[in-house]
């Protein structure tokens, strides 16, 4: 006798096909999760090993930090550290690292960032300079192919250029800047040069060094870090502030929505960026000692700011 093989019927197909649509909806969330804390802890791991060669470029220079910026395009801190992250052959490449005169230029343009003699080296994508959560600036439209990346240096509280005073506290006080252990050296003969690490008073353990930026679209030059304007964050914003950064020029800022506000500087309102990444609720950011923090977006706003100054008598603790 034969036997009946009884199949599915439509019915219990769909509510099969509706149970793995609910599990899958359920297990997605926690998927992306997931992803976003390794891509975040792999930030942290960059910051901490940009904060590291910090330390080794001090223990070779006096116990001094790096330079943040050489005016407009003389080379940044990210190239002083090239020889500290295991990229000595990239810094030997680089041609005129500083080599600014008294104006804060130099005659020949083969030795800017994006001169003949430099775009071998400014053309790479590093790694320890990227984070994963941003995107390959290689795959975006790039300024002479140049590349963008995802640190920034800590210059204070206020602007690049150590403006005395911006904005107020919640108090209603002055902002007033109180040092920083980064700098943008505008001429050879300009003062200070370089900051030492005993000048951070407030303590390596209470001062910001790096943060992350994201990488600016479409022509935006933020995240384009081979230059003095991409190189820089200040504590005058929170982290990922809804408020505008002020770039060097209103033509450096792309107004798009893959990118954060930004507008062009005024006399009251000079070049300022805020920390800023892709990550949905805050910033990796590491202190002077070489520890690491993810500061969220909600961090109170004069502690931020305390914490970007290294000379500012703050006293803290656990911000």
């Amino acid at each position: 006798m034969a036997r009946l093989h009884r199949a599915f019927t439509m019915v219990e197909l769909l509510v099969v096909i509706a149970i793995i649509g609910v599990l899958v909806a359920l297990l997605l969330p926690a998927v992306q999760a997931a992803r976003e804390t390794a891509r975040r802890n792999h930030c942290l791991g960059n910051v901490r090993q940009i904060t590291l060669a910090m330390h080794s470029y001090a223990d070779a220079h006096k116990a001094a930090f790096p330079v943040g910026e050489y005016g407009c395009c003389w080379g940044t801190w990210l190239v002083g550290l090239l020889p500290h992250l295991e990229q000595q052959n990239l810094y030997n490449q680089y041609r005129f690292f500083g080599a600014i005169d008294s104006n804060g230029g130099n005659p020949d343009p083969a030795t800017r960032y994006g001169g003949a003699l430099n775009l071998p080296v400014t053309r790479l994508q590093i790694k320890v300079f990227t984070c994963p959560s941003d995107q390959k600036s290689l795959s975006l439209g790039l300024r002479s192919g140049v590349t963008y990346h995802n640190y920034v240096a800590n210059h204070g509280n206020t602007t690049q250029k150590r403006l005395a005073a911006l904005g107020l506290t919640s108090t209603g006080i002055p902002n007033r800047f109180g040092g920083a252990p980064f700098i943008y050296v505008a001429s050879s003969t300009g003062t200070p040069q370089v900051v030492r690490m005993v000048e951070v008073v407030d303590g390596l353990s209470n001062t910001l060094a790096f943060s992350e930026t994201v990488q600016g679209q479409e022509g935006d030059l933020r995240g384009f870090a081979w230059w003095n304007g991409g190189a820089h964050f200040e504590t005058h914003l929170p982290p990922n502030s809804s408020q505008p950064d002020v770039l060097e020029s209103a033509g450096y800022c792309v107004a798009t929505r893959l990118n954060p506000p930004c507008t062009g500087p005024t006399t009251a309102s000079p070049e300022t960026i805020a920390a800023r990444s892709r990550h949905p609720s805050g910033v990796a950011a590491s202190l002077c000692d070489g520890s690491v923090r993810f500061i969220s977006n909600h961090v109170f706003l004069d502690t931020w700011r305390a914490i970007g100054t290294n000379s500012g008598d703050e006293s803290l603790t656990a911000f």
